[in-house]
């Protein structure tokens, strides 16, 4: 699917309007002062870029909070 271009105000002002676009599969690239900035795309589309890194469930029921793991550094 081809990306949209977009501008950094565009994005700013119709936000809602964007995102329910991504939510149907559309992707944008956005620009900022006349360089691409960055994608948005919906997760689904970049799945494969996806992998699991570790399960904190596994570690304590309900997970592990940020702050504990950030703690441990």
């Amino acid at each position: 699917m081809k990306n949209t271009i977009i501008g950094l105000k565009e994005l700013r002002k119709n936000a809602a309007k964007y995102i329910s676009q991504v939510e149907a599969g559309k992707s944008f690239i956005v620009m900022r002062r006349s360089k691409p900035a960055y994608k948005i795309s919906s997760p689904e589309d970049e799945s494969e870029l996806w992998e699991p890194v570790a399960d904190f469930t596994k570690v304590k029921r309900g997970g592990v909070s940020l702050k504990d793991v950030l703690a441990r550094f």
